[in-house]
């Protein structure tokens, strides 16, 4: 089939990819010139500073000018076209809403361009984006604000972790697809025949509204688990001595009825969709005159726990960060990405830079080139500049009075021996994703040591 990905960034560049490797004709279309350059350079490094997923590199390699083709002009490509997928980004508001605007003004073209086909055959416009509830009836309306004809709309909601977007493209463990007649779910079916009766992948037919929803109820649920054992299990372990929290971990989720995914313990989740989508859904909800009590404290609880160990540092360890040298390891929001959308990395430099501190020594695997771009600011340059870029944990923790660990990269589970080697006492380790097993020799040595999940302790 023949297909149109609208937006190539985190969701529509590995879908595009994906959907390539089964063979259909995908042309991946983004007004950015120098990105769509990038990827149909074929080179690494190229893709990478876009996108930066396992697998994605050889993915686009093996089908890219065969199967897959890159665009930033779809003019002359519409007619044939069988699908559209938008994979916009659809960042929030202050208020909490949802920033259509990239999606609209995709939409408006491509409903210009369907308005002039020669060829009428049945085309579906397809949400991939995490968008409001009711905006497949937006998009309907756009179609028929131009005039299209013969079309159909549909949600079909990404469900993708990012550092796994192409196994979890080609293995999801879901579809779900919203459409309103049989015509239009049997095309998508096209699109995704191996998938269809699947004996592990539930395949859901329903309407474009609850698919809509389906994306917003599971990643708030996802969030509200990840802010419980962050509010209540982090909590106990922080405040009651002697709790350990990895044997309550085990003991509860021990209960087949609970989950294991999410009971980790950490400085908050960020990413590109559970404050996004958390807030989207307060709004909505607040909008049509409902409670989100619930909802809303899940949310404030997952936004403290970005900055909280700042505050425990200055209260508990008696740490006085200004005119500090602090390193801050990880600035994605999680291992294996680039992505710093709504990491907790963002927060604690915007904390450290109020606590006045001297400089930040930041150091990420893949992120610094995104945290260099996001945090240059012409008019704010005399402050960010406090922000230094290292090549390896080594070099940031060399000649700093702390350490702060904000992404869960595994090779940061060896510190102890890095922060031995590198710096003496009296120096505080701040473990914000528990990463470094052995902290009791760090403690024994004289380090202060300060986790989330657990309570303050002082070197010997």
């Amino acid at each position: 089939m023949k297909i149109i990905v609208v937006g190539t960034g985190f969701v529509g560049l590995p879908h595009a990819a994906v959907l390539a490797e089964y063979g259909h004709e995908v042309h991946a279309y983004d007004i950015d010139k120098t990105r769509i350059a990038a990827y149909q350079s074929g080179e690494a490094e190229q893709i990478e500073r876009y996108v930066n997923e396992p697998g994605l590199v050889s993915a686009i390699q093996e089908t890219k000018d065969r199967y897959l083709f890159f665009t930033s002009d779809i003019t002359d490509l519409v007619d044939g076209t069988d699908l559209f997928f938008f994979c916009l980004n659809t960042p929030p508001k202050r208020d909490g809403s949802t920033d259509l605007s990239y999606y609209l003004n995709a939409a408006h073209t491509v409903a210009g361009l369907l308005a002039k086909r020669t060829d009428k055959k049945r085309v579906v416009l397809v949400n991939k984006s995490t968008v409001p509830i009711g905006t497949a009836r937006l998009l309907e309306n756009v179609m028929k604000e131009h005039g299209v004809e013969n079309f159909g709309v549909a949600s079909n909601p990404e469900f993708l972790a990012q550092g796994n977007a192409i196994e979890g493209s080609r293995k999801p463990d879901r579809l779900a697809i919203g459409a309103d007649t049989e015509e239009d779910f049997q095309i998508i079916r096209r699109i995704y025949a191996q998938f269809v009766n699947h004996v592990r992948i539930r395949y859901l037919e329903t309407t474009p509204e609850t698919a809509e929803s389906i994306k917003y109820v599971a990643n708030n649920l996802l969030l509200t688990y990840i802010s419980y054992w962050n509010g209540v299990g982090a909590r106990l372990a922080e405040t009651f001595p002697n709790i350990r929290m990895e044997d309550l971990k085990i003991g509860v989720t021990s209960d087949s009825r609970i989950s294991t995914w999410g009971s980790y313990v950490s400085n908050g989740a960020g990413g590109s969709c559970f404050g996004k989508d958390i807030q989207s859904m307060i709004y909505q909800l607040n909008q049509a005159g409902r409670r989100t009590d619930l909802l809303q404290a899940v949310y404030n609880i997952n936004e403290y726990q970005k900055t909280y160990l700042i505050d425990r540092a200055v209260h508990e360890a008696g740490f006085n960060f200004n005119q500090k040298k602090v390193a801050l390891l990880g600035l994605a929001f999680k291992k294996r990405t680039n992505d710093m959308r709504d990491s907790a990395a963002l927060k604690v430099v915007e904390a450290l830079l109020a606590k006045g501190v001297a400089e930040i020594r930041a150091y990420d695997p893949l992120a610094e080139e995104a945290a260099q771009s996001y945090w240059f600011n012409p008019e704010n340059n005399h402050l960010f500049s406090r922000i230094k870029y290292f090549g390896s944990a080594k070099e940031a923790i060399a000649g700093s009075d702390a350490v702060y660990v904000s992404t869960d990269w595994e090779e940061f589970r060896g510190l102890s021996h890095t922060i031995d080697t590198n710096v003496k006492p009296p120096y505080l380790v701040i473990d914000g994703r528990r990463m470094i097993p052995d902290f009791q020799t760090l403690v024994e040595k004289g380090f202060d040591f300060l986790p989330v999940g657990g309570g303050f302790l002082k070197g010997k």
